[in-house]
């Protein structure tokens, strides 16, 4: 299985943003998580659509766009416009999840759901046709640098243990929050495929070496 790593601009110089998200891409970055914040569904305030599109110029990897919001169905078009390829929202700010999974389809983008730690993966069992990938949050979302925990590779085996049993092998799993190459390890092993890692990439002095290493390269 082809690990792929997932850099978040969280972690990344915001002054140079642009040639940071260049650098990682050259480096070997398969795709950059851009993750969206409101300041209400989380505590934190991050950016928004226009800060994606202005990405586009420096980066030829998917954009990967995790809106941690309160409304995300507001956000939808301009987020796709902006240019994400990939868009996941979690299920705890859905009202009609199934329905927003349908929407993000309908314009064009690869559909995510998120799970918080506290949230059971039972959340997808009448979904299953509706998304293209499983976020398992590894910390609980609203800043960078939090301590992996370490319940959630459970959740992780269960996900993917679920996703088999249906029949939607293809479906991945992403994992977020505390990645190194020792949870890195455990997750894929676990089964996860897409490895979301900010601190561990952008504040290395050598990115390539560290997304390898995240891939246990």
């Amino acid at each position: 299985m082809y690990v792929q790593v997932a850099p978040s601009i969280l972690a990344a110089d915001f002054a140079n943003l642009g040639r940071a998200v260049q650098h990682v891409t050259t480096d070997g970055a398969d795709l950059i998580h851009a993750d969206v914040m409101d300041g209400h569904f989380v505590p934190n305030l991050t950016f928004g659509a226009p800060v994606i599109a202005s990405l586009k110029s420096y980066t030829q990897a998917p954009i990967d766009a995790h809106l941690m919001v309160s409304e995300p169905d507001r956000m939808l078009e301009s987020v796709r416009a902006a240019g994400a390829s990939i868009i996941t929202v979690h299920a705890e700010a859905c009202t009609h999840l199934q329905r927003t999974l349908a929407d993000i389809r309908a314009l064009g983008a690869e559909a995510g759901v998120a799970l918080n730690p506290a949230t059971p993966e039972t959340v997808l069992d009448y979904i299953m046709d509706d998304f293209d990938l499983v976020l398992v949050m590894t910390v609980n979302p609203g800043f960078g640098g939090q301590s992996f925990i370490p319940a959630m590779l459970h959740k992780i085996s269960t996900v993917r243990k679920k996703l088999n049993e249906r029949g939607h092998r293809a479906v991945r799993i992403e994992v977020d929050g505390g990645i190194n190459p020792v949870t890195a390890a455990a997750c894929v092993k676990a089964g996860a495929s897409i490895l979301v890692a900010g601190s561990f990439v952008f504040g290395s002095e050598n990115p390539a070496e560290a997304i390898r290493q995240l891939r246990g390269k």
